[in-house]
């Protein structure tokens, strides 16, 4: 039986009162993209709707509700110019709408069909490919299922990385130091995938990355067969031939990114120096850790009065703070709940940074947030303030902090012991802060989460 809501789907309509479903793009097994349009700036944008029955009928259940809330918390987490931005995500009683920006033009599958690609547009799609690879990685995500049909064309025919639904975080990573989720499409999968003994994420996504441009250049797969497990012993033997007008150089990148041997096999950082690969490459591609633009304050209308969606709240809770994707002390994401008022963190803030001789100021201050410096540039820190309910509110807190001259921690030994007066006091610990047990029992972070947008 064909419920309301996908009904409204069929026909059209306008989700939430702000996206204006239009044109089904794409179909999977759990998931529909709709072409959309906000209603307020007419911007197009592409709309995942996810059905929680279908995921809870064919999914796996909790296996499934967790890959969707790994999805929507990996992409949130990644903002580079060739991977597809997620903006918002929605939720109703029987869906989960993922709402993002629209590649208008399509699937690089679509081009690469109509016939091979020449070197230099092969060169081109596969160095914005390698630059995105290889800030996932940096990040800690592992995307798993990298392949044309994945990888989207904006209107500039830039390459967009999209659909992460298989990808992995570096803390699913077992003690041997492997994944060992056996993913991926057939014909792109790493021989070591195959052989279900654990694999190292980054080393699979670059043996993908090399079918893929095996593909471009070729304009078919170099291991393919009707029978699959044919084609399977081809990958797991690497047996494949590269086409005679590839050119000496690019035939010594093809073989080193489709070594069998995960150990042998070239590296990102290798790719990015290899000569063919180099060829008009624009260094500053590779270069996207987190600057200075990063941690600049959202303009004062974004905060604070904004209501908070499921997104907000989903990824605040416990399970989402993925500030372990990042090396050292670089950079570290906390969000927490709150029972002071926006004015009375503020306020208490500049009291922190007033009382530290110095080493900490007030560079910016709004009235639902504020940025924080010290130690001669090398401690930052934006605070936003959002309202959740009418009594508490949602803090989130990004700080990077380099090795100072003095050598003290900032955020350890003033910022953290601070925050910790002003944490809401339920029943659990939310986003890594202690918490204590609260009697009159407002909710805790998770219970909003369950309530809200229960999957």
């Amino acid at each position: 039986m064909v419920d309301r809501e996908e009904k409204e789907e069929q026909r059209g309509g306008v989700v939430m009162g702000k996206y204006e479903v239009g044109k089904l793009v794409g179909c999977g097994a759990f998931a529909k993209v709709y072409r959309g349009r906000e209603t307020g700036t007419g911007q197009s944008v592409a709309i995942k709707v996810v059905s929680k029955q279908r995921l809870n009928k064919n999914g796996g259940g909790l296996n499934a509700n967790a890959n969707v809330k790994r999805e929507i918390a990996i992409m949130h987490r990644l903002r580079h110019p060739y991977i597809v931005r997620l903006s918002e995500v929605l939720a109703t009683k029987s869906k989960i709408l993922f709402v993002m920006e629209f590649a208008k033009g399509g699937e690089l599958f679509a081009k690469v069909s109509k016939g091979r690609f020449s070197e230099d547009l092969s060169r081109r799609y596969f160095q914005q490919l390698i630059s995105a690879v290889g800030y996932c990685h940096s990040r800690g995500v592992f995307h798993r299922d990298l392949k044309p049909e994945n990888l989207l064309l904006d209107e500039k025919l830039n390459l967009k990385i999209s659909d992460f639904g298989l990808s992995a975080l570096s803390e699913q990573i077992r003690p041997d130091g492997l994944l060992h989720t056996a993913c991926g499409t057939p014909a792109y999968v790493a021989p070591e995938v195959l052989a279900k003994k654990g694999y190292d994420g980054a080393k699979v996504d670059v043996w993908s990355c090399g079918v893929i441009l095996f593909v471009l250049n070729a304009g078919y797969l170099p291991f393919n067969d009707h029978n699959l497990m044919v084609m399977y012993r081809k990958i797991y033997k690497g047996e494949f031939r590269i086409p005679k007008w590839t050119s000496p150089d690019l035939r010594r990148l093809l073989t080193r990114l489709l070594d069998t041997n995960p150990q042998s096999r070239i590296t990102i950082q290798e790719i990015i120096q290899d000569p063919w690969f180099k060829q008009g490459y624009d260094d500053r591609m590779s270069r996207f850790h987190l600057e200075d633009s990063d941690l600049k304050l959202p303009a004062a209308n974004e905060l604070g009065t904004r209501p908070m969606n499921a997104f907000d709240i989903i990824s605040g809770s416990p399970g989402f703070n993925l500030s372990g994707l990042f090396h050292g002390n670089y950079d570290r994401v906390e969000r927490f709940v709150s029972g002071w008022t926006a004015e009375r963190v503020v306020e208490k803030l500049e009291e922190m940074a007033a009382g530290e001789d110095d080493d900490l100021t007030v560079a910016k201050k709004e009235a639902w947030g504020m940025k924080i410096e010290g130690q001669r540039g090398n401690f930052a820190m934006v605070v936003e303030i959002n309202q959740l309910t009418d009594e508490l509110v949602m803090i989130h807190v990004r700080q990077r902090q380099r090795a100072a001259a003095s050598g003290r921690d900032m955020w350890s030994d003033t910022v953290r012991p601070f925050l910790l007066d002003i944490v809401h006091k339920p029943d659990e610990t939310v986003a890594g802060l202690e918490t204590n047990q609260n009697k009159e029992g407002a909710s805790s972070l998770r219970d909003v989460v369950n309530t809200t947008m229960p999957l």
